[in-house]
This record gives C-alpha cells, sequence and structure tokens, in this order.
C-alpha cells in the first residue's frame, strides 16, 4: 500500500488467518485488494480470482503478485466451472466481484444479472461443494432511500436502481443457501467506502481530482442526498471481524460509521482536505433518473458491534486528507475527461 495506508489495519483481528487458504474475488478492486493485502500480512495464503485480461495489467495486486504474495487465478464469476476450480482447496471466500456502476445498470442491466446474480450462485454453490465459509458483499444501495433512519439491517430494501436489484437478489442467494443447505454465509454491507485507491466513478475522489488538476468548478450531480461514508481500512477489518467470528452466520450485518453528511457539505470538505479554492455546480447530465436517486443512507452499526466488536476507527475528516494525499501523489490515474460521477 502506499503511505497512506500502509499501517495495521485497524481493528484488525489476525488471529484466526495464519496459514488459512482464502479465495478473493473481485481481488483487483479497490476494497478487494485492500483486503487481500490484509489477509496476507495477517499470514493468509490468498488466492485471487482475477478478470481474465487479454493484457499484461495487475492493478493494484502488482506488488504483491510479482512477489508470490498471492496467488493469481484468472476466471470470471459467470464460468461455473471455473469458480469451482478457484474455490477448491479454501476454507473461505470473500465475494466481492461484482458491476458496481450504478449509472451503467441503467444501460445494461442485464448483465449486472448475469455477472451479480448468477455469478453470486456460481460461488455460493462451489463453497458448498468444497466446505468453504461465505462472505458475501453486499451495499448500502439495497435500502433505497431511507424509509427511516439511521438504517438497520432490518430496514426494508428497494430495489431503485438495477444495480440495487441484482445486489438483492445475490444476498438473497447467498442466504438461500445458508437456509436450504446449511452453508455458511455471512453477508457483509458496506456503506460507501472511500479512501486510497478508489476509482473516479465514486464522488469522493472524482472531487479530489477534479480540484487536484486545478478545476476551479467542481461538476457533481444531485448536492441535496446524504451518505454514511467509511474510510477503506475501517471496512477492511469489519469484513475480516465479521468472517472471523461464528455469530455472523446466516445474518446481515452493515459496515457504516452512523453519521451522515450531504453531497454538498462533502464538497466543501474536500475542497478544505485539498487545500485548493473551488465552488461547486450541479450539472443536470449528472442526475440520476426520476425517482432512483436515492437520498439519504446512514447506518446503524450496533449489530455488526454487538456480534463482533468491531467499530469504525478513521474519522472522516482524517480520511479526507488521507485520500487527497494519495490522489494528488497518483493524478496521473485520473484523467480529467473521465469523471463521471
Amino acid at each position: 500500500m502506499s503511505s497512506q495506508t500502509s499501517s495495521q489495519t485497524s481493528g484488525e483481528a489476525g488471529a484466526g488467518w495464519a496459514g488459512r487458504r482464502v479465495l478473493v474475488t473481485g481481488a483487483e478492486g479497490f476494497i478487494g485488494s485492500a483486503l487481500s493485502e490484509a489477509l496476507v500480512r495477517l499470514g493468509a495464503s490468498v488466492r485471487a480470482l482475477l478478470h481474465y485480461k487479454p493484457y499484461a495489467e495487475n492493478g493494484h495486486l502488482a506488488p504483491l503478485l510479482l512477489s508470490g504474495a498471492i496467488e493469481p487465478f484468472p476466471g470470471d464469476v459467470r464460468d461455473a466451472g471455473r469458480i469451482h476450480q478457484a474455490v477448491e482447496g479454501c476454507d473461505a471466500v470473500f465475494h466481492l466481484a461484482a458491476l458496481i456502476g450504478i449509472p451503467y445498470s441503467y444501460q445494461a442491466p442485464e448483465s449486472y444479472t448475469q455477472t451479480n446474480v448468477l455469478g453470486t450462485e456460481h460461488v455460493a454453490a462451489a463453497c458448498l461443494r468444497h466446505g468453504a465459509r461465505l462472505i458475501q458483499t453486499s451495499t448500502s444501495e439495497v435500502y433505497g432511500s431511507a424509509v427511516r433512519v439511521p438504517i438497520d439491517e432490518t430496514h426494508p430494501l428497494q430495489p431503485q436502481s438495477p444495480y440495487s436489484a441484482s445486489k438483492i437478489a445475490a444476498d438473497m442467494t447467498a442466504l438461500a443457501y445458508h437456509h436450504a443447505f446449511d452453508l455458511p454465509v455471512t453477508v457483509v454491507r458496506p456503506f460507501n467506502t472511500y479512501g486510497p485507491r478508489q476509482s473516479a466513478r465514486a464522488v469522493i475522489p472524482t472531487v479530489l481530482a477534479q480540484l487536484h488538476h486545478g478545476a476551479r468548478e467542481i461538476k457533481l450531480g444531485s448536492l441535496r442526498p446524504t451518505r454514511d461514508f467509511t474510510y477503506v481500512d475501517d471496512t477492511v477489518s469489519g469484513f475480516l471481524a465479521a468472517a472471523d467470528s461464528p455469530r455472523t452466520l446466516g445474518r446481515t450485518v452493515n459496515l457504516g460509521v452512523g453519521r451522515e453528511i450531504s453531497i454538498a457539505d462533502l464538497a466543501a470538505a474536500l475542497i478544505q482536505a485539498s487545500g485548493r479554492e473551488a465552488v461547486v455546480v450541479q450539472d443536470p447530465a449528472r442526475l440520476r433518473p426520476a425517482d432512483s436517486e436515492v437520498l439519504r443512507l446512514v447506518s446503524d452499526n450496533s449489530l455488526m458491534r454487538e456480534l463482533t466488536g468491531w467499530a469504525p476507527q478513521v474519522p472522516l475528516a482524517v480520511g479526507l486528507e488521507r485520500t487527497s494525499a494519495w490522489i494528488q501523489e497518483n493524478l496521473r490515474l485520473f484523467a480529467p475527461d473521465r469523471y463521471q460521477v
């Protein structure tokens, strides 16, 4: 990791991972790469399911792959046979592979069903066959606009986008394998994870990249929605705590801080963290379709605290400063014309 994220992940519970064989799907991604690195630090033998590419590109995992610290396993969750091969010999599977971009889900909803729903079924079936525990990655988007706040795990699920619909179906598929076949499953539901390595499709890196490129006018979609932002180290420690506890079996647990901030106020905080000067304007081209915008997301994380003792450790201001510094150091990764929030 960079100097901004090289410290031991906050709250890491490592006693149970040394020597264990673990598969991480979606290991090249933002959270998946941070989780893979944490597992390596804790002594686990990590196999990374990497989406096959016909060119040499290992993304965030390149250093660990080159050093041999992680076993690369090219594949696709839509290929059931390949997933059975990937899970064989593993005693735990962190399933993070998914299509996650909300705007694109309106353009290609069937691809989200194939990857997120059918892919999860393939992973669950392989875990059942090979005796592995499944940690299914959900999203706070499944709750839709809050009926009540803070949002606990009993809050109604509302499919306000094709993406959220596919993740609801994926979570239910994983839990069905627990109820029908006694597969050990935990559904982990992060709330808006952010931090170094996140792509410009998300609001925090897209604002910071614009700022560090010298923009004086920051273009965003709706400024009204509120979100509950969790620093990536805290999300990773939550994954590990949930997967290490027998008390989370068959349960869904929220990983969030429990505080909400509007996108308008977040943008102001990012301008301050970056040390730049800019104004924020709303770009109609970046607005979601009518009736699909999720207006409020703020977590109730009390169940996770009760079951595992996990609690987030990184304040928002500190996390934003770390993220700003990382983006400034890696600005070449953020082309000025590719901001999509």
